[in-house]
């Protein structure tokens, strides 16, 4: 459920800087010092030409705010980007947590609003740009928007206490797929869906992960992210080995199947996709 905002233009700037990369942030408080004090510096006129009082007031104006915004508006981005340096941390310590707990305890015990900060994070090493809107509460509404390339998905998130997911929750996160017109949608839960959730979803462009899918397809993006930056992942107590495609060769990725027997199971599919359909299944 998002959160509604009464902070003004305070709260908006600090926003800015929180949902985006905290060195944007740093950029930006940088950009509007020197923009705003351009503008406190300048020479304004104090008495104005037969006509000119209007303009003259303007410019008086307009340097008032400048004077105090030079000092304001950067340090209310820098706050922002400080926060998304503390946002990203956590995040990146939660997955971590998760990948390295082979009996699944930190998923089921975390917060709800830590649960949506890793699926989030998960989302987001699969390529995804990650909106959180969520905040709201531990449950309701949806939690993530995903955009990739032009398409937007939408994301709910059950906290672990739901831990077997009815298919009204599938049905409401439809609905809202319908209304904003989005390409597809998930639904996340640390426990199970019911058989009536992952018949509903079938068909409908909507996955479910549970659990186990979430925690393989952590582990299964961290080695990746990992390789692509050429450093070596911790250990997990139960390591993910990434599989050759059968077919062609490339590496493959952790999927959810959306439906036939083996709906909301995870599975391994080439990151070729949908130009080679090769599979295998997940251990």
């Amino acid at each position: 459920m998002a959160r509604r905002s009464n902070g003004g233009v305070a709260e908006a700037l600090f926003r800015i800087g929180a949902v985006l990369p905290w060195w944007v942030g740093v950029l930006l408080a940088a950009g509007a010092y020197l923009f705003l004090h351009r503008y406190a510096i300048a020479e304004v006129p104090t008495a104005a030409a037969p006509g000119q009082t209007g303009q003259m007031m303007v410019g008086q104006m307009v340097k008032a705010l400048a004077t105090w915004g030079q000092y304001i508006v950067p340090v209310l981005l820098l706050f922002g980007a400080a926060a998304s340096a503390i946002g990203r941390h956590k995040r990146q310590h939660l997955v971590a947590e998760v990948a390295g707990d082979a009996s699944a305890q930190a998923l089921r015990t975390m917060s709800w609003r830590d649960f949506e900060l890793l699926t989030g994070e998960a989302f987001r090493m699969q390529g995804y740009a990650v909106t959180e809107t969520g905040g709201g509460g531990a449950d309701g509404g949806i939690d993530l928007a995903l955009k990739k390339g032009s398409e937007l998905f939408l994301v709910q998130c059950k906290h672990w206490k739901a831990y077997k997911v009815s298919v009204s929750v599938v049905r409401e996160l439809y609905g809202v797929m319908a209304a904003q017109g989005a390409a597809g949608g998930f639904v996340v839960t640390s426990g199970v869906f019911t058989a009536e959730a992952r018949s509903f979803a079938q068909g409908r462009n909507i996955e479910l992960i549970d659990g186990t899918a979430l925690k393989k397809m952590i582990e299964s993006a961290r080695l990746v992210v990992a390789a692509k930056v050429g450093e070596e992942p911790r250990a997990a107590a139960a390591p993910v080995a990434e599989p050759a495609c059968p077919r062609c060769g490339s590496a493959m990725v952790i999927r959810v199947a959306k439906k036939g027997a083996n709906a909301g199971k995870a599975f391994w599919g080439c990151s070729a996709y949908p130009q080679c359909r090769g599979m295998k299944a997940a251990d």
